[in-house]
């Protein structure tokens, strides 16, 4: 997991939705979240009230559990994400980063989670530091996405027949990208983190920071779990592909 980060000074309260058919799971993690600071502005136990409940509060993140009643969490998740983008001033998205709630025996749900747009994983059984923690980076704009997790994620795309791959054609926006962004761009798919790219590239983590944020900008993409995605469905990187 990256690591975790404070809020910015100044920076609006955090709200967060969490959808979960488990009533003690909600309270939990609204009494774990509400002790820092955290407002929970509403809370669903089935997909199609995590949608209505979006839409309603309009909240910053949501933690979305994937087992759920009426509507799983996977195909809330892309109905969610598939509505319009409203911005707001400084041309953010506007839509809210989407944290999957998951237990280990779902790693088949990862490559789906993460190609509707999802920001990264959190276990059930997380720690209140790491929910707190893990809930303010992504409304930062980052993922939760460790070495481990991508490394599921590529075998199960890798293990998958190739008919059944969803590779896009490679990305015309490819091109606008720099031999150097493009050299960040594959790292990053590999699951490295600010740091090790940095190490790796032997670059200080402001200028790969500001790397990330442009193969971000230039791809359209929200943040580096959608990177990661990207990165194989358009070829980029293949399944088996290491770093130097």
């Amino acid at each position: 997991m990256n690591s975790l980060t404070s809020e910015p000074v100044g920076a609006e309260p955090l709200r967060v939705v969490v959808a979960d058919d488990q009533q003690l799971v909600r309270t939990g993690f609204r009494m774990i979240l509400a002790a820092d600071g955290i407002e929970v502005v509403g809370e669903a136990a089935d997909g199609l009230a995590a949608i209505e409940a979006v839409r309603r509060t309009r909240p910053d993140v949501v933690l979305m559990d994937i087992r759920m009643p009426e509507l799983d969490g996977l195909e809330a998740t892309r109905r969610i994400l598939a509505e319009p983008a409203d911005a707001v001033a400084d041309g953010a998205d506007a839509r809210p980063r989407i944290i999957i709630l998951t237990t280990f025996d779902l790693d088949e749900y990862v490559y789906d989670a993460l190609a509707a747009g999802a920001s990264g994983f959190l276990l059930k059984d997380v720690t209140p530091e790491h929910l707190v923690g893990a809930v303010r980076l992504v409304r930062c704009g980052d993922a939760l996405l460790s070495p481990g997790i991508t490394r599921r994620l590529v075998e199960k795309f890798a293990a998958r027949p190739a008919e059944t791959r969803p590779v896009r054609a490679p990305r015309a926006e490819l091109a606008a990208l720099t031999p150097r962004e493009l050299e960040v761009f594959r790292l990053l798919a590999r699951g490295l983190s600010n740091a090790e790219l940095a190490e790796h590239l032997v670059l200080s983590e402001a200028t790969v920071k500001t790397h990330v944020a442009r193969i971000l900008a230039k791809l359209q993409l929200r943040d580096r779990a959608q990177a990661v995605v990207a990165a194989y469905e358009s070829g980029l990187v293949t399944p088996g592909d290491v770093p130097d």
